[in-house]
């Protein structure tokens, strides 16, 4: 699941892959980009905010403005992957392929990626200056992230906590853990919520813990089927209580939660 810490990942396989070096050669599958050229062009810097990916890059001295991010996001159920030269480009179907992106020693390809842009760096704000505190950005401000919660009193905490111009980088499954972890019920209003501050320093801590791996775990444990407290469990015992997990809509996304640890359901 393309979560902020997902998405912090694949900024580093970016990084790995192609920052320091020039550009061999570009591939936009995307209307809005389909006759954009790249070569020669260096990669100075991949980044990730909250579910955002920012690749930054050097354009030469003779095509005017010199510095550029080539912006997309990943969603549900996109990614990137880098590949050797001459290795198969194996992750998915070749009909979602979005970018290609070579260099002498790597080639980075965007499977089914969404909002592609290519965007003079100085505007990076016009596509992610929305967005609330990062969770695991350098400015994360858990006092910011819980005045931003609080300006909506009457929201649902389970639809709030998805809202990414309050926090940016929690998706549903950290969402439904972090409430879990807290015993707070997903439909609770905002203002009923007790200290924001910790609910949002929990969120962090969770996201920041599985950098650097891709398997998601909010138990500490990374075996199958024991990753998770909540989140997918429908009708399993809760790790807890031995309660059976229950699953609904909240929202436009699913939600789960135990009853007995979360109790106070305010429907």
């Amino acid at each position: 699941m393309p979560e902020g810490d997902t998405v912090w990942n694949t900024a580093r396989v970016l990084e790995r892959a192609l920052v320091g070096a020039r550009l061999t050669g570009s591939d936009f599958r995307v209307p809005s980009l389909a006759t954009t050229d790249l070569t020669g062009w260096s990669v100075r810097d991949s980044a990730s905010r909250g579910k955002h990916l920012l690749l930054r890059l050097d354009a030469p001295a003779d095509a005017g403005e010199s510095r550029w991010t080539l912006h997309s996001h990943l969603r549900m159920d996109g990614t990137w992957r880098a590949y050797a030269p001459g290795e198969r480009w194996t992750a998915r179907p070749a009909h979602l392929i979005r970018v290609v992106l070579r260099t002498p020693v790597a080639t980075a390809v965007g499977y089914h990626l969404h909002e592609v842009a290519l965007v003079p760096t100085a505007d990076e704000e016009r596509l992610v200056g929305h967005l609330g505190p990062d969770l695991l950005g350098g400015d994360w401000d858990p006092a910011e992230a819980a005045r931003r919660l609080a300006a909506h009193p009457n929201t649902p905490v389970g639809v709030a906590l998805l809202d990414q111009r309050i926090l940016a980088g929690v998706g549903n499954l950290y969402k439904c853990e972090v409430l879990f972890l807290r015993g707070v019920h997903p439909r609770t209003p905002v203002r009923e919520v007790p200290d924001l501050t910790g609910l949002v320093t929990l969120a962090q801590k969770l996201l920041a813990a599985n950098r650097g791996r891709w398997t998601q775990s909010t138990t500490g444990a990374l075996g199958r089927g024991r990753t998770s407290y909540v989140y997918g469990r429908r009708a399993q015992p809760c790790r807890r209580c031995g309660t059976a997990i229950r699953k609904e809509e909240l929202g436009d996304r699913v939600t789960y939660w135990c009853p007995t640890c979360q109790p106070g359901d305010p429907a």
